[in-house]
């Protein structure tokens, strides 16, 4: 069973960066594919980054050059870092993770099992 636990949320200021941590429980991270999304209250949920298990990536266009996701295999840890934050990026991010993905589904979210709860980034 996989649990997935987020840390990093904070308030900056446009321009600022942040750094989002995903800490995975369990004994499946080398065959994890894995995805952060957001959320505004009354709007859908959304992708923003995915990794597979191979290490290939995809992002939303609107974090493209902006946003990277990585991953620690060794401390079982996901990471997102977010650069030149806007006001836009003010949402709650979850982390998730799930199994024999495609990379064309990694920001799809039906495609995985596992979420955590969510931190806060709030850009002002």
């Amino acid at each position: 069973h996989v649990q997935l636990v987020e840390s990093g949320g904070d308030s900056v200021q446009a321009g600022g960066s942040l750094r989002l941590s995903c800490k995975v429980s369990g004994d499946e991270f080398g065959r994890l594919s894995m995805a952060w999304f957001r959320q505004v209250p009354g709007k859908e949920r959304e992708g923003v980054a995915g990794i597979d298990r191979y290490g290939v990536t995809k992002y939303a266009d609107f974090v493209k050059g902006r946003f990277t996701i990585s991953q620690d295999p060794g401390e079982k840890i996901l990471y997102l870092q977010m650069d030149s934050l806007k006001p836009e990026d003010t949402a709650s991010y979850t982390c998730a993770a799930g199994f024999s993905m495609l990379v064309r589904w990694l920001l799809v979210a039906n495609e995985y099992t596992s979420w955590g709860q969510g931190t806060q980034v709030t850009v002002s």
